[in-house]
């Protein structure tokens, strides 16, 4: 017998476009998903700064999906009386109610004209998932801007070396270096130190502007004493650490500083590849292969690992395990600078 012919499988509904949260265009329905709220706030400024100016009349409304009142999303996205353009914004998807759950849902079916509809969603729980289907399957015609956690230090240089881009700013490498250890770990800081400098500074960006600026603050000074012990310049390291300490310097964000160089001379060490393929397969940028590389310069495999196993006792000391931190930390910094175990 002849098997009958098989039925063609149904045409997927193609996946809604996804835009960049640095130029996002305005759609009947905008989902800004993922839980970086710099990013998710640029976004949302970008749209309403875009409709406003196509119509200066716009309507702007605010909506909280955890605390919502029933009919409220249909009520504000209904043309008015002159039909001026609206924008929702909408926040809270992810504790979302059931009853804005429901209307969120019809409300996709049959989108009001002239309104755009902004749903703010982190990612924090699977609340409101079968929403972000339907959006994400293409009910309502709508747009995704993700906005990815930022937590690698290559994620963090790409995101400030993409704020000057993005002003036609030049900025030095060693600056955007200094720029981005400074606020390793708040990037709501480092978007602002960006604005600033493209704000402040009329020509190029170079590493003694952002000095100028920036040079107090801890993770600066904890990259100089990181720089100045891998270097072998003890001396040096010693007085790098007594000022950054001075300058109110918390020792655990140190001891990270150094750990984090030091991990990356360890990934580079040994390897052959090239800087760009070597780069791409750790997840790293050329320039932080090529300067862990130099780094590596006298360094050997016992001297690299008796820095680490320094650095990680430095880090227990720090965080608890020594009664006096100051000590720990200038133990850590001659280990290091003189590659030799402590008071040898």
């Amino acid at each position: 017998m002849c098997a009958a012919p098989r039925r063609p499988a149904p045409a997927r509904k193609a996946a809604i476009p996804q835009v960049s949260w640095r130029n996002p265009q305005p759609a009947p329905i905008v989902l800004i998903s993922g839980p970086e709220e710099v990013c998710a706030e640029r976004a949302t400024a970008a749209i309403r700064d875009y409709l406003r100016a196509e119509d200066p009349s716009l309507e702007v409304s605010d909506l909280r999906a955890d605390d919502y009142s029933v009919g409220s999303l249909l009520g504000l996205a209904s043309p008015s009386l002159f039909g001026e353009p609206r924008l929702l914004r909408i926040s809270g998807v992810e504790k979302c109610s059931d009853a804005f759950l429901a209307e969120a849902l019809a409300y996709l079916e049959h989108p009001q004209e002239g309104a755009t509809v902004l749903l703010r969603h982190t990612g924090a729980s699977v609340r409101g998932k079968k929403l972000l289907d339907a959006i994400r399957g293409g009910t309502g015609g709508g747009v995704e801007v993700p906005c990815a956690a930022v937590k690698r230090d290559s994620d963090r240089f790409d995101f400030a070396a993409g704020e000057f881009t993005a002003a036609r700013k030049k900025i030095a490498s060693p600056a955007l270096r200094s720029l981005v250890s400074a606020f390793a770990d708040d990037l709501t800081e480092l978007a602002a130190a960006c604005q600033q400098l493209i704000a402040d500074v009329p020509g190029d960006i170079t590493e003694q502007i952002v000095e100028r600026y920036y040079g107090g603050r801890v993770e600066t000074s904890a990259f100089v004493v990181a720089d100045t012990a891998i270097a072998g310049r003890y001396g040096d390291a010693l007085i790098a650490l007594r000022h950054a300490l001075a300058s109110g310097a918390d020792p655990v964000p140190l001891v990270a500083a150094v750990a984090m160089k030091l991990r990356t001379m360890a990934r580079v060490a040994g390897t052959r590849e090239s800087s760009g393929a070597l780069a791409a397969r750790l997840g790293m940028k050329d320039w932080q292969v090529d300067r862990a590389r130099r780094d590596l310069s006298g360094w050997t495999e016992s001297t690299l690992g008796m820095a680490i196993q320094a650095v990680a006792r430095a880090d227990a000391d720090v965080k608890g395990a020594s009664r006096d931190p100051i000590f720990a930390l200038e133990r850590m910094v001659t280990v290091i600078a003189t590659r030799a175990p402590f008071g040898s």
